[in-house]
């Protein structure tokens, strides 16, 4: 994830096939990864799963996606287990060493994350205000460090599709362990708030 030590900034958005968008079935989620100038930096892709559980679970499927460069070299695998509620992912790096644990926690109003180190010491929150629906603040403790936040991305593409844009900005100096952890949590994001709502 070399390619991540001098952004500040990410744009994730998915891809939509037209057979997809024509027909409204829904295929394997795709995804290009941008720096905040336009360069594609990466791709990600859903693989595995099955059919069945696409057309049953929907949303609450689990998943496996994996970040490719143009090589098509994997440089990071986001994995989420099936739960129906207290959502989880797990962010691998290259070589499958875990990066970190996302959390769901129980909140009756926010959509509240919590974020674990290796050792699973909780060392980051991801809170997503009432007011801001297509925000979620990267906290720890009372202090911001950054935001993850659903875009609109114009009337046509939301008219006819359901694809989501996110952006994500990192503090200055941040590592890319940390970045390449929140880069897995946009799309457990997508999933479990904006897959098949139509916001």
């Amino acid at each position: 994830m070399d390619r991540l030590s001098s952004v500040e900034g990410l744009v994730v958005s998915q891809k939509k096939e037209w057979g997809e968008i024509l027909s409204g079935f829904e295929t394997k989620n795709k995804y290009v990864i941008l720096d905040s100038t336009g360069n594609e930096l990466y791709r990600a892709a859903e693989e595995n799963g099955s059919l069945l559980a696409r057309w049953f679970l929907k949303a609450l499927r689990p998943f496996e996606i994996s970040v490719r460069t143009h090589e098509d070299r994997v440089v990071l695998r986001a994995v989420r287990p099936f739960r129906f509620f207290f959502y989880r992912l797990d962010v691998f790096d290259a070589q499958g060493g875990l990066l970190g644990t996302v959390v769901r926690r129980f909140s009756l109003l926010r959509r509240i994350y919590s974020v674990f180190d290796v050792s699973g010491q909780e060392v980051f929150q991801i809170f997503g205000p009432i007011l801001h629906p297509w925000t979620f603040e990267i906290r720890e403790g009372d202090m911001i460090h950054g935001k993850i936040t659903k875009k609109w991305s114009g009337f046509l593409k939301e008219g006819f599709t359901d694809a989501d844009n996110f952006g994500i900005t990192f503090p200055p100096g941040w590592d890319v362990k940390l970045k390449a952890l929140f880069l897995g949590t946009v799309f457990l994001i997508d999933f479990a708030h904006f897959e098949n709502t139509g916001n």
